[in-house]
């Protein structure tokens, strides 16, 4: 038993002391190819079990014969696990070059793509996670190069339709000064509606540009659905009479939800305008609002024709309007964006859809917690 110990004391203090000398050399070459680690291991192994052996050796005063025999069976095991380290090193180096050249395409802008063949379990899930960080990327970018379209003819409809009220109120302002106006009553109510205006135009753009920014305030209270769609039918129900069209909202339920009072009243606003605005003659808006397994649905129906399928998806865009609303009173395309923007805000979600004559916006809320 006190041999055996012996034995393994010695033994130990080999190891112990190629294992110190190969922790060493690891931290000198830690910044080089993972080849060069690997060859380092198998040396250390190999090393520490020479090491242990020669150790024992000596002190068991082995004879030469089998010293040398031992020392060539070791040397033989450390020249085939060396060559598989520096087999196995470069293949991992070589798998890791192929995956550092496919992700450079992350810099030019195009897709990561997996380099062909077989990977260590390590590399294969994160060529996954460069994939999956690629199509992120990519839907990114679509969305950013939407974004920049957008705002390209967002400040082209809204340069164009300020420059229109302005011509106007410089030429009534002008007529006005030289005494030229032959109702100049007529004229000062021009310039005050196109003042107004002006300043519901200016107000969008400011509401939008704190959507967008993340900084509208909102200050949510309980509040019943028909009390919120009672109000917004009685402020435009002088515009719904001045084109002629009837308003409806005898489907509407009282349902509680905590909203924003004011937001949410410029929501339906909008919705509202929109559709009157939209809707001939003698047609119909319909204003309803149910429960549902998402929580409450306020709907506005209108009956403008539809909307062609392919411009449904840029409904809510910004700055987006029909082929039919190119000229004033249309505005400049700001009204669903900001209701999006609005009922984002509430953890809600706006929609749209065409049904027989018309189409129905649907604004989705949470429900208020009983």
């Amino acid at each position: 038993m006190r041999d055996t110990l012996l034995i393994a004391l010695f033994a130990f203090l080999g190891a112990a002391a190629a294992g110190l000398l190969g922790a060493g050399v690891l931290l000198l070459i830690r910044r080089r190819s993972l080849t060069a680690h690997l060859a380092v291991v198998v040396a250390v192994a190999v090393g520490a079990m020479l090491a242990g052996t020669l150790a024992v050796a000596q002190a068991m005063f082995l004879s030469r014969h089998d010293l040398t025999v031992v020392t060539t069976v070791v040397a033989m095991a450390a020249v085939v696990s060396l060559a598989t380290a520096l087999l196995l090193g470069r293949w991992v180096v070589a798998r890791s070059r192929a995956l550092t050249l496919a992700a450079r395409s992350f810099g030019d802008g195009g897709d990561f793509t997996s380099p062909d063949g077989p990977a260590t379990a390590e590399l294969d899930a994160l060529s996954r996670e460069l994939e999956a960080t690629s199509r992120k990327l990519a839907e990114s970018r679509d969305r950013e190069r939407a974004l920049e379209s957008s705002r390209r003819e967002l400040v082209a409809w809204i340069s164009h339709d300020l420059r229109t009220p302005l011509a106007g109120l410089r030429a009534m302002s002008e007529a006005l000064e030289d005494g030229v106006a032959a109702d100049p009553d007529r004229y000062l109510r021009q310039i005050r509606a196109e003042a107004e205006r002006l300043n519901d135009m200016v107000g969008d753009l400011f509401e939008l540009s704190r959507i967008h920014a993340g900084t509208l305030a909102l200050s949510p209270s309980r509040i019943s659905v028909y009390d919120l769609v009672g109000d917004a039918l009685a402020g435009v129900d002088p515009l719904a009479r001045e084109h002629g069209v009837r308003l409806v909202g005898d489907r509407v339920e009282p349902v509680p939800v905590e909203v924003d009072g004011r937001e949410m009243s410029r929501v339906l606003g909008n919705l509202l305008v929109n559709a009157i605005r939209r809707t001939p003659a003698d047609g119909t808006v319909a204003v309803a609002a149910e429960r549902s397994p998402d929580g409450v649905v306020l709907s506005v129906t209108d009956g403008c024709g539809g909307i062609p399928d392919e411009d449904l998806p840029r409904v809510f865009d910004t700055g987006w309007r029909g082929t039919d609303a190119r000229t004033p009173p249309a505005g400049a395309g700001l009204g669903l964006a900001i209701v999006r923007g609005i009922v984002e805000a509430h953890h809600g979600r706006a929609a749209v859809r065409n049904v027989t004559g018309g189409c129905r916006f649907e604004v989705t809320l949470p429900t208020a917690d009983t």
